[in-house]
């Protein structure tokens, strides 16, 4: 069932329903104004035929009666004239006077199989009883309501009319973003363009366009994914193969140095494959809730014994006092998988033996981790580079996927990432949410 034919018998049965509870109300009042305007009738002319009595002569000698045509009885309507003594002076000639009940006021009678409607007033020493059938009431009343309905016949299917057009304009709006849609091609992620919306529809195309972009995010991440490894693993394979083959065509101390070789680069091509993958998930929006949470200083220990190994030793752990013990306001793994990142990246460009620092302390509902490494440093203008992929300073032995990862954790958390180099070294601050802190309060620091 369409959405207009759908409105339009909700609405319409709704109008119908109004429709019918005003027409039977209005009918009602005019019904019982018609029956009390025929009562009227009855009334004046009970009147009228007493004001003619007044006027008459008396009867004449030997006579008691009034002629009946003298007393002007409107035609349809019966009248008797009697004295208080039961002695009728005059009537019509409908055939039903003589059998007329005159009690005073207003009665309701049936005379040989018909319904009256009578009217009894008292004048001096006369009755004078009017009456007039139901039947011709019922027929006036009938006659008159069948004219009052033509109009609101007529009225409510205009207004069901009016309904189903209106209908069809106000959705108009909706045929056209369907037609934009239709009009797409099936790889097209351009915003949708689409002119004159109402206001209520501009939020479903505004949502539309906003998944439109997120689809096309979605598609430009596994673009630069594929991308990404099928030029950073050909290296390692191509290294793999090569030393393998050095291995097969020579022996003893040339085939062990070729096999050591090759383990590493299977090394280097496990860690770009293990960094490609957490970059894939993170910048994915995958769920990393284990229901593990960890605070300041446990997430610092566990990246500290993930760091190289070999080489965490050499990282010192400085603890700020007062720490706060709330847990993060993200999953552990994100938050270790951050810092190791961080402490690897100064570990590996600090010289042989150089220790690495880190600093924990707690700000304004945020988690402060500050890295700081004795390498060379990098160059200003070479700051904004860090975080991009694949990215490496000189001489640097990484796969360039580090600070990257960390970059879109940041981004996903609502953290902060900020460097700082200088001559002795690199420093690196990176600040995450703790539990019961608002984001905006957290990036305001």
């Amino acid at each position: 069932m369409s959405l207009r034919l759908r409105l339009s018998l909700v609405l319409g049965g709704g109008f119908i329903l109004i429709w019918v509870l005003a027409s039977a109300w209005m009918f009602r009042d005019l019904r019982n104004q018609m029956m009390f305007s025929l009562d009227q009738r009855l009334v004046a002319s009970a009147r009228m035929v007493a004001g003619l009595l007044d006027q008459l002569p008396a009867p004449q000698e030997g006579t008691a009666r009034y002629p009946a045509s003298q007393l002007t009885i409107p035609e349809g309507m019966a009248c008797k004239i009697s004295s208080l003594r039961g002695e009728v002076i005059a009537r019509s000639h409908t055939g039903a006077e003589d059998d007329l009940v005159d009690h005073s006021g207003f009665h309701d009678q049936t005379l040989d199989g018909e319904a009256w409607r009578t009217y009894t007033l008292d004048r001096g020493d006369v009755r004078i009883t009017t009456a007039d059938r139901r039947q011709e009431r019922e027929a006036l009343n009938s006659s008159i309501l069948l004219a009052a309905s033509a109009p609101v016949i007529v009225a409510l299917f205009g207004s069901l009319g009016m309904l189903w057009l209106g209908l069809g304009r106000g959705l108009a709006s909706l045929n056209r973003i369907r037609d934009a849609l239709l009009r797409r091609s099936p790889d097209s992620l351009e915003p949708l363009a689409v002119e004159r919306l109402p206001r209520e529809l501009q939020p479903l195309l505004d949502s539309q366009n906003q998944l439109f972009l997120r689809i096309g995010r979605t598609l430009e991440r596994e673009r630069r994914l594929t991308g990404d490894a099928a030029h950073e693993l050909r290296s390692p394979l191509t290294a793999i193969k090569t030393h393998l083959q050095v291995a097969r065509m020579t022996t003893a101390g040339a085939q062990e140095q070729a096999l050591e070789h090759a383990e590493q680069a299977t090394d280097r091509l496990h860690r770009t494959l293990e960094q490609l993958l957490l970059l894939a998930r993170v910048e994915g929006s995958l769920s990393f809730d284990d229901g593990v949470q960890m605070s300041t200083e446990q997430v610092a220990r566990m990246a500290i014994g993930d760091a190289c190994a070999g080489d965490r030793e050499r990282i010192a752990l400085v603890l700020a006092e007062p720490l706060a013990s709330q847990p993060l306001a993200l999953p552990s793994v994100l938050a270790v998988a951050a810092l190791r990142n961080l402490l690897d990246n100064a570990l590996r460009h600090s010289p042989a033996g150089a220790p690495v620092s880190l600093a924990l302390r707690t700000q304004g509902g945020q988690a402060l981790f500050q890295v700081r490494d004795h390498g060379p440093g990098i160059a200003a203008e070479n700051l904004e580079h860090l975080t991009e992929r694949f990215w490496r300073s000189s001489g640097s032995a990484g796969c360039g996927l580090g600070l990257a990862i960390v970059q879109a954790i940041v981004q996903r958390c609502g953290g902060q990432l900020h460097f700082d180099s200088q001559a002795d070294g690199l420093r690196v601050v990176l600040r995450l949410p703790l539990q019961g802190a608002g984001l905006g309060a957290d990036q305001r620091h």
